[in-house]
């Protein structure tokens, strides 16, 4: 079993190198403004997946990770190099797409406060369909008459002891 803690600091170590080897060692100038947002990798150590973001459109996004994969094999041994493993990492290249997400949410958050804003906007002006008081309601004598009723079967409750 290998330790998790293990695990997440080689995670760190792998983001850190392929965020550093891609700001100094790469020049493909189809690689955009990039960031090395995350990596995850496998509990047996032999396969990472970097998650990257890219700022700019879907040509320069495309661009990048046509880079990276060329790039690929030249990461890998630095990683690999680096760790001190005995088997280098695949590393594999995953678009983050956090950016869109976050996008998303935030028309659908704008999307339910403006059906909230209808909803108030239709309840101000809104009356009951039926009475006002839609539950019945009983009378206080016909209160005094039920209670007076329980005293009555509880004495003869107790007359029967």
């Amino acid at each position: 079993m290998t330790d998790p803690a293990r695990v997440r600091r080689h995670a760190e170590r792998v983001r850190e190198l392929v965020a550093s080897v891609v700001r100094t060692q790469i020049k493909d100038p189809r690689l955009g403004m990039i960031t090395i947002t995350d990596a995850r990798i496998t509990a047996d150590l032999r396969d990472a997946t970097v998650f990257y973001t890219v700022l700019g459109d879907a040509a320069a996004q495309s661009g990048t990770a046509a880079a990276l994969d060329s790039a690929n094999g030249m990461l890998r041994s630095t990683v690999g190099k680096a760790l001190g493993l005995r088997h280098s990492p695949t590393l594999t290249f995953v678009l983050d797409d956090v950016q869109d997400q976050v996008k998303h949410i935030d028309d659908l958050l704008a999307a339910a406060r403006h059906a909230d804003a209808e909803v108030q906007r239709l309840a101000a002006n809104a009356q009951y369909a039926g009475e006002a008081q839609p539950y019945r309601v009983e009378d206080e004598d016909e209160d005094e008459e039920t209670e007076g009723a329980e005293r009555e079967t509880a004495d003869r409750a107790e007359e029967r002891r």
